[in-house]
């Protein structure tokens, strides 16, 4: 699936549920980071750590692959890739 057929994704981090493995920053560390705390956030385009409980941030289109990755290879199961325009998860543990 390519992501401008998707209608554009975000992805988000249900840090009740993160191992804090580091799995997804290892895969697109452009869009995830490990904070302190132990645990994964998603970043903005410009590279902030975004803290508030489930934020989200757009998947650009070149790492889209990398995204996919670590939401199917993360223990914790908390990475959700979702499509903007009906929030459908189409990637992570509530993928159809």
């Amino acid at each position: 699936m390519r992501n401008e057929e998707l209608g554009g994704l975000e992805v988000w981090i249900d840090q009740d549920l993160c191992t804090g493995d580091g799995i997804c920053a290892q895969y697109a560390p452009e869009v995830f980071e490990l904070d302190i705390d132990g645990l994964a956030y998603v970043k903005s385009a410009d590279d902030e750590l975004l803290q508030d409980k489930g934020a989200t941030t757009p998947v650009p289109v070149a790492l889209l692959t990398e995204v996919r990755d670590s939401a199917k290879e993360c223990p914790g199961d908390c990475i959700h890739v979702r499509r903007v325009t009906d929030r459908v998860e189409v990637y992570g543990p509530d993928a159809e």
